[in-house]
């Protein structure tokens, strides 16, 4: 198969990897003319614009984006749309918030399919998990694609029409922040409690055998490891917050209570007031630990 790529920063460098890795063909663009590059030696064919990607597809144009949501996404889509016709597929692998994606999917002259991304730049190795929607038949189409990308057959599944992938991925992300946040309030009352403990053994304890081991609690151990029990320099500020906005925000308006979720978003932008909370901290370098985000360092 012939998969087109729009994007090649860490994740999309990633996507196109793995699908060589599968034996399909990708053509490849950025606006970043090393990105092409890096690319182009693993294997992709390098394009010079969007115009010139798309020319270099077949008749039945596959095509992936994976750029910043909002914007650079709409704009990708305005630079393709003369060159796609019904029989296309686009996939939007980003971040994006799926009410742009239901509208994205209405004006879009392809198929369109909005495909929420975990796994971060981890992902490289052993694969994505991938929450996909849209046309049934653009699914099944893409299937070789999607079993490449994640970690296989059963890293991916289509939730439903529109829109529904990105409603998957942004309440997945605030389940994330919630499950951050426990991990950083009770690591700081072991931290701060009444005994002398080795954080890094605390948590490599708990992943083997224990009710709470996960991925998460594995990168907490990495966490302590790297940088020490107090977390070194680490600073008390967590990045982040628009799907955990978004996910609270449709909490409301579907009356369904999400307390942690919106206790866990408030402890993300009470950090931007720098006042020294071990649990933020955590959850700074927790992120490096799952995305390889920028670590914010106390001075």
């Amino acid at each position: 198969m012939q998969l087109g790529v729009i994007g090649l920063g860490r994740m999309g460098q990633i996507v196109t990897r793995r699908v060589l890795e599968a034996g399909h063909d990708v053509v490849a663009f950025d606006l970043d003319e090393e990105a092409v590059a890096d690319a182009a030696e693993a294997g992709a064919e390098p394009a010079e614009s969007v115009t010139d990607l798309a020319d270099r597809l077949g008749e039945r144009k596959r095509i992936w984006l994976m750029v910043p949501a909002g914007e650079p996404v709409d704009a990708a889509l305005d630079d393709l749309a003369d060159h796609l016709s019904a029989d296309d597929v686009v996939v939007d692998g980003g971040n994006s918030y799926f009410q742009d994606s239901i509208r994205r999917a209405e004006s879009c002259p392809a198929r369109y399919l909005d495909c929420g991304t975990s796994g971060g730049p981890a992902g490289a190795e052993l694969g994505f998990s991938l929450m996909i929607g849209g046309p049934e038949s653009a699914y099944e189409e893409l299937e070789p694609v999607f079993d490449a990308v994640a970690t296989g057959p059963d890293g991916h599944a289509r939730m439903g029409p529109a829109g529904s992938g990105h409603y998957v991925k942004m309440v997945h992300n605030g389940v994330e922040y919630a499950l951050m946040q426990a991990y950083g309030e009770g690591f700081e009352l072991l931290h701060e409690g009444r005994y002398d403990l080795d954080l890094e053994s605390v948590a490599k304890v708990w992943n083997n055998g224990a009710v709470i081991r996960s991925w998460l609690l594995e990168l907490c151990e990495e966490a302590f490891h790297e940088e020490g029990t107090d977390l070194g320099t680490v600073a008390d500020r967590v990045e982040g917050g628009s799907t955990g906005t978004w996910t609270v925000q449709e909490g409301l308006e579907q009356e369904v209570p999400v307390p942690l979720i919106y206790t866990a978003l408030a402890e993300r932008f009470g950090s931007r007031a720098d006042d020294g909370r071990f649990s933020r901290r955590l959850a700074n370098r927790l992120r490096y630990g799952f995305g390889r985000h920028e670590v914010p360092r106390r001075d």
